[in-house]
């Protein structure tokens, strides 16, 4: 590779901008002589083409190299200007360091000017005296005439005066702050003397605190004293500003600056206001808890129109004076019920204070909604009088508080409800006929009542409400079939309670009435809104009446069952004795021991029909009774009559009420017992004992025909 060429390389290299601009020049140049030379005939005009741009190529060259040098002398001169700026701060230096060393020899000279200085403070002091020498000497008695208005209450003229002296006073602190003796002897002197003026602005203060805290009785009485301390007020808002706007071109400011009683305005009403709101408190427990909250509601809402038809036009616009005591009466208000909150309260006066809270302080046309107030007042600002925490947990103790009364009620109830079990008297019964008791009815009132009053305060508490209803429901059903179980266990002592049955058919119908009461109170939540605690409730307080009436069905079933057993017992009775009773009456008599064996085996099935029967109907014992008919076919089936005897004597031992009558009829009916066997039968049955207690007679309801006894004259015709 050349020389040459490796220059350019490391040229096109060094300046890639150069590179780029030369490729640009050729592609440029190409595309014009491309565009120009496209035809064959204008290849003969290439001559003049080639001479004008060297023409122009020359030209530009030139303008080139004298631009170069135009720029080489211009820094040329920069830099013959940079060496001579360069000799003339090196001169600058060296003069100020002999003026330094010339200062520094002369400076002992200067000490000897401070005696001249300390002249010069002293002839501004007494100058300043003697240009306020009349203010100074004044000063003691406008001070006592300053002194006089303010115990007459002439606000305004001592507030004039006052300004006078502090005027004079703050002039003459400043000369001396532009003298530079501040904070000097001479200042002390000054402010020594003008002690007085500090003593008037706490007289003044004093004086003006006292008209503002009895702002709302002043403006009934004498709205010009309390128009006066406003004026007085806004006279020092202003001084105030203009000393501050002062004081950050001079750097002074006069004693006690700013007074910003404007600030304190607004905290003296504040704590007047609160004063009078304690003032009004008194004993508030008890009764006299809505007495003392509706006294609250009036005397809130009289000094609210006190201050809007007449302190609102003694006041600048800006102190928006109506929702300012608006927002103080509402803090009061609300420091004041979380102390009442914070008591002992019962569920009457918790509820007064939820609905004050939820209805009257807002909403209610005599408060804070009332039309001379709207739209004044702006009640949404005023936010909650209590926090929804504070609120939640006020509606809690609420709910728990009814929840206390309604289960010692129940008990109460349910504890009348056994009472009347055991009492002589019935149950009632309703038009149709069925029996039922007034507990469902004073439960389900109670729990209404309840809800509903819930609902005048919200939806949240009426939720709350149902749910621990639904929970005192279930809780007292379960006590109620406890009630019901036990109950049922005196049914099995010696001593059966009256009306028993009649007892379990309207505890039956109770559970039925206390399940209407469920579905009203899961009506009253799903009117609003589907909510998942009452739902999963009332589902639960279903179970509890399922179980409670489940139970007295059961003990009703039971009873039915015994009731039952009772007359399957009697209706077993009234068959056998109506058996016996046609056997007797149609005085069969057996011809031969076929006879009498045909007959006990019909007897015999049929004691075990009725037997069968009686037990398919759930009577256990049904032998008992159907056995008699059993031993009376074993007596007519006997072959042996010389055993009749020891036959008759079993059946008379099994059933003590048989009578010689019977047993005649029964040896009837065998046919084949002779005269001397029936004497010494019969002669038997004289000797015969009393039933045992508790025996159930069956022969002494058949009664057997007497016998027709023949006559011994022979009957004749009638004429």
């Amino acid at each position: 590779m050349s020389t040459e060429a490796g220059n350019h390389h490391k040229q096109d290299s060094a300046w890639p901008e150069l590179e780029k601009a030369e490729k640009l020049a050729r592609g440029a140049a190409l595309k014009w002589a491309s565009g120009i030379f496209y035809r064959p005939d204008q290849l003969e005009r290439l001559g003049q083409y080639r001479k004008r741009e060297t023409q122009r190529t020359s030209s530009v060259q030139s303008r080139l190299k004298s631009a170069v040098q135009s720029y080489l002398e211009g820094v040329g001169t920069g830099l013959g200007q940079l060496r001579t700026s360069l000799d003339d701060v090196r001169a600058v230096c060296r003069t100020m360091v002999e003026v330094q060393e010339e200062c520094q020899n002369k400076v002992n000279g200067f000490e000897s000017l401070s005696q001249l200085s300390g002249l010069v403070s002293d002839h501004v002091q007494l100058s300043t005296a003697v240009h306020n020498l009349h203010q100074v000497f004044s000063v003691p008695e406008v001070v006592a005439e300053t002194q006089q208005l303010i115990e007459e209450r002439r606000l305004l003229e001592a507030h004039t005066k006052l300004m006078e002296m502090e005027c004079w006073r703050d002039d003459i602190l400043y000369q001396l702050h532009r003298a530079g003796k501040q904070k000097t002897e001479g200042e002390q002197v000054v402010l020594s003397y003008f002690s007085g003026v500090g003593q008037l602005n706490e007289d003044l203060a004093k004086e003006l605190w006292d008209v503002v805290s009895c702002g709302l009785t002043l403006v009934k009485q004498d709205p010009a004293l309390f128009v006066s301390a406003i004026r007085v007020i806004e006279r020092e808002e202003k001084i105030d500003q203009v000393t501050m706007d002062s004081q950050s071109q001079h750097k002074f400011l006069p004693p006690g600056r700013p007074k910003n009683l404007r600030q304190v305005f607004f905290k003296v009403i504040e704590q007047s206001t609160a004063a009078q709101f304690r003032a009004r408190h008194t004993d508030t427990k008890g009764p006299g808890l809505a007495n003392h909250l509706s006294a609250l509601q009036n005397n809130v809402l009289n000094d609210l129109k006190v201050v809007k038809h007449l302190m609102v036009q003694c006041c600048p616009p800006h102190y928006n004076i109506l929702q300012t005591y608006a927002v103080l009466h509402h803090t009061c208000l609300s420091g004041h019920l979380q102390d009442i909150i914070s008591w002992d309260l019962e569920k009457g006066e918790i509820y007064t204070v939820l609905h004050w809270i939820r209805h009257v302080y807002h909403s209610s046309p005599e408060m804070m909604d009332h039309p001379d107030l709207f739209p004044d007042v702006d009640v949404a600002s005023l936010g909650p009088l209590i926090s929804q925490d504070a609120l939640e947990q006020l509606q809690i103790k609420y709910v728990n508080a009814v929840r206390i009364a309604l289960s010692d009620w129940m008990q109460k109830a349910l504890d009348a409800e056994v009472s009347d079990w055991h009492s002589e008297g019935g149950p009632e019964s309703d038009h149709e006929g069925y029996y039922h008791s007034s507990l469902p009815a004073i439960v389900t009132q109670m729990l209404e009542e309840n809800v509903q009053v819930a609902m005048m305060i919200g939806d949240h508490l009426r939720d709350q409400m149902i749910v621990m209803a639904l929970q005192e429901l279930e809780s007292f059903l379960y006590r109620f079939r406890e009630a019901v179980i036990s109950y049922g266990r005196e049914r099995n002592k010696d001593t059966q309670p009256k009306h028993y049955m009649l007892n379990l058919l309207a505890a039956v119908n109770n559970c039925i009435a206390f399940r209407k009461s469920v579905q009203w109170l899961q009506q009253q939540s799903d009117r609003a809104s589907h909510n998942d605690c009452c739902l999963k409730a009332a589902h639960t307080v279903d179970v509890a009446v399922d179980r409670a009436m489940k139970k007295s069905c059961r003990l009703l079933i039971d009873e039915m069952l015994l009731e039952l057993q009772f007359m399957l017992v009697e209706g077993l009775r009234m068959v056998v004795v109506e058996y016996l009773r046609r056997l007797m009456l149609k005085k069969i008599v057996c011809k031969n021991p076929a006879e009498r064996e045909k007959m006990a085996h019909r007897m015999s099935h049929d004691a075990t029909q009725l037997q069968e029967l009686f037990c398919n109907l759930g009577l256990g014992d049904a032998d008992r009774l159907t056995n008699v008919i059993s031993s009376i076919s074993e007596l007519i089936k006997l072959t042996d009559s010389s055993l009749l005897s020891l036959e008759v004597s079993g059946l008379v031992a099994n059933y003590p009420d048989i009578s010689d009558e019977h047993v005649s009829v029964l040896l009837d009916i065998r046919g084949d017992v002779s005269k001397e066997v029936r004497g010494t039968v019969l002669d038997m049955l004289e000797q015969n004992s009393q039933p045992p207690e508790g025996y159930q007679s069956i022969f002494s309801d058949i009664l057997v025909p007497a016998p027709i006894l023949p006559f011994c004259l022979p009957t004749v015709k009638c004429g």
